[in-house]
């Protein structure tokens, strides 16, 4: 699903300016799914036994306002907002390899794998997540800050 979520993502955007069919309302729509789209990875995990709800709603907490602060941006007339240390394309890369690992540590039976100080690889993940979106948030807000005048 992460993987499939990621290409069509990659895709919608230039497939649309390929056939001259790119518009707000496309960019709008495209930038809702992929809102919905995180949310619903993010509590997937949140509420499956590899995190608790806890990290998984501070992860999703940290991924929101990351891309808030992105559109934000747009809002106020500004360019689009993607710099930062937590993209999109970096979530969906960890989305894909950590539960691969995770499994195959599982699979394997490592300790580690499902007890790392006590949280999963994918729990370790989430906190990522948290830490990272918030603090890209943060990086946006004062970007966009500093653009403004």
């Amino acid at each position: 699903m992460v993987s499939m979520n990621g290409l069509l993502d990659a895709l919608d955007g230039k497939v649309a300016r390929l056939v001259a069919k790119e518009s707000k309302r496309g960019d709008f729509v495209d930038h809702v799914i992929d809102r919905y789209a995180d949310v619903f990875m993010l509590a997937g995990i949140a509420l499956s036994p590899y995190c608790s709800v806890f990290t998984g709603l501070f992860a999703v907490i940290g991924v929101m306002l990351a891309s808030y602060m992105g559109t934000q941006a747009q809002a106020l007339g500004l360019r689009r907002e993607y710099r930062g240390i937590l993209g999109r394309a970096d979530r969906l890369a960890l989305l894909i390899i950590i539960p691969l690992v995770q499994y195959a540590l599982t699979v394997a039976d490592v300790g580690f794998a499902t007890d790392l100080f006590g949280f999963t690889l994918i729990g370790w993940m989430m906190i990522y997540f948290g830490l990272a979106g918030n603090a890209t948030a943060i990086q946006r807000a004062h970007m966009i800050w500093k653009s403004l005048p």
